[in-house]
């Protein structure tokens, strides 16, 4: 019988919302957008390295100082969702680019409705950068965090850079 790694969770405040980490003791394998569901969440934390890691990485990323992040990571999808994924983390920081360019940088380039849907799926919001992913017309579409904190995330980006 194959069981899973046990889990672990925990809700932090960021300038987005709380955001319900989850994690097993190798790896990363959620962030998500709490919203108003925050209060339904008992957070849970025990001395838990990974989960650790994350925190101090998240908080230094929404302080402007970290682009990249080194947490290990452990996404559960298709073979085509971690090839996006894997492509949504070469975005650089600050920058962003069309579900089309994504597509074209994985020699499909007829698949950018697909790699819309790879993005929607995206388990690691944040840190794999779905945020940074914009419609081929430069607006901001499809966001599961919703498109404010589409916008905040970039917005916060482009302000450390000094483009906003």
């Amino acid at each position: 019988m194959n069981e899973s790694p046990p889990t672990v969770t925990h809700v932090i405040t960021s300038p987005v919302g709380p955001l319900r980490l989850t994690a097993t003791e190798q790896a990363l394998l959620g962030v998500y957008f709490l919203g108003e569901k925050a209060q339904d969440v008992t957070p849970v934390c025990p001395e838990q390295t990974i989960l650790s890691w994350a925190v101090r990485e998240l908080q230094a990323y929404f302080a402007g100082q970290l682009r990249t992040f080194t947490v290990p990571l452990q996404p559960v999808g298709t073979t085509f969702q971690l090839s996006v994924w894997q492509q949504l983390q070469a975005i650089p920081w600050g920058e962003t680019c069309s579900y089309g360019d994504i597509a074209r940088a994985l020699g499909q380039p007829g698949a950018s409705r697909a790699v819309g849907m790879a993005n929607n799926r995206n388990p690691l919001p944040i840190i794999i950068p779905c945020h940074r992913v914009i419609g081929s017309a430069g607006h901001l579409v499809g966001f599961g965090g919703g498109l404010s904190i589409k916008q905040q995330l970039l917005a916060l980006e482009q302000a450390q850079l000094g483009l906003f």
